[in-house]
């Protein structure tokens, strides 16, 4: 025989809870039909261990939907109203049920139920505020550490810049022959500083492909570090001004175009350069790099700098200048894919430009 147990209910604006005194509960059936509530379930209630059943038809009408949650003491029922608002009772009968009582521990009136509302509101709104604060802190954090990055980078290679012209126009020729000596230290310091950007691009800081990124600063450090730093037959070759040179012409409008990106700010004429000068500037680039790999191949073979030994049954090593002949067919395919990044980038801005001027 399925026997009633205690039910007490509350509500809120938009929910019905509903809590059934039923111990150890097993078996929970729960439905809402045409706006009825059936339950079932085995459990020790008033009466003892047994089966314990209800049934309510509500005042108004509630989603079909209902969630339940069962504890050792009891079971917990949700009901969503299908429309906001104070219900003056549960149940379509003015005579509540026997079984049916109000659940003190979560009652409120209806002024407190507003009130309730208007406080969880506050809190929401004191929580998006605080979470908005912190993104803004977070977003002037990043936008300074951005800004003071590229204004290092842009002043190291404008300093590399001028020096170069100067000297050459003071030394003519000559100049070409120092270059490595004179500029290096510098160069050093804002090739080690640009791997940086491939950071910013992995993590997010700024909107730009990895990959691309990652192939200029590992391509300009290999030559830096490898083909110029490591052998000093060619810190005295006149293509150490021309890789240098072309290298600081491209950055001296890209860095400040960035300066100027952190607080969306424009120059048209150098947002113009800044798309535009590496046309020309960053093919001769490449070509100047390829030069100077050229140029040190028979260095490494005289050498034997960055050989691979091998075993004594096989050979004595393999010249490093091997790794240097697959590295130029890389160079070339990093051209390909840097310049079609860079061109698309040019196509999308000033397509985005004409977009904007109609």
């Amino acid at each position: 025989m399925t026997l009633t147990p205690l039910v007490y209910w509350a509500q809120r604006h938009e929910e019905i809870y509903l809590r059934v005194e039923l111990t150890d509960a097993q078996s929970i059936d729960v439905q809402v039909h045409e706006n009825v509530l059936q339950f079932r379930a085995q459990g020790h209630g008033a009466k003892g261990q047994n089966e314990y059943g209800f049934s309510l038809e509500f005042l108004l009408p509630v989603k079909p939907e209902v969630s339940h949650k069962s504890t050792q003491r009891q079971v917990n029922i949700t009901v969503g109203k299908q429309q906001r608002g104070w219900w003056e009772r549960l149940t379509v009968r003015e005579r509540k049920p026997v079984f049916l009582a109000p659940d003190f521990d979560r009652w409120l009136d209806e002024s407190d139920a507003e009130m309730e509302i208007r406080e969880k509101e506050e809190k929401r709104n004191r929580l998006r505020s605080a979470r908005h604060e912190e993104e803004e802190g977070f977003v002037s954090l990043k936008t300074g550490f951005l800004f003071v990055y590229n204004l290092v980078q842009f002043l190291g290679f404008s300093w590399i810049f001028v020096n170069m012209t100067v000297r050459l126009f003071i030394f003519g020729q000559d100049s070409l022959y120092d270059t490595f000596h004179t500029i290096s230290d510098m160069m050093f310091f804002c090739q080690i500083l640009a791997c940086v950007e491939v950071l910013n691009a992995a993590f997010g800081f700024v909107r730009t492909a990895v990959i691309p990124t990652l192939i200029q600063v590992v391509g300009r450090n290999f030559i830096l570090f490898i083909i110029f730093g490591s052998l000093e037959e060619m810190h005295s070759r006149p293509v150490v001004f021309f890789v240098f040179y072309l290298w600081s012409a491209v950055e001296i409008f890209r860095y400040p175009f960035y300066m100027l990106g952190c607080f969306d700010t424009e120059w048209k004429t150098l947002t113009w350069l800044r798309y535009t000068v590496w046309i020309p500037l960053y093919p001769l680039g490449v070509l100047a790099e390829a030069v100077a790999v050229i140029q040190s191949i028979p260095l490494f073979d005289e050498t034997k700098l960055f050989s691979i030994p091998l075993p004594k049954a096989i050979g004595t090593s393999v010249s490093f200048s091997y790794v240097l002949h697959v590295y130029l067919v890389l160079m070339f395919l990093g051209l390909f894919i840097n310049f079609r990044h860079l061109y698309k980038q040019r196509k999308r801005r000033f397509r985005t430009k004409k977009r904007k001027a109609n």
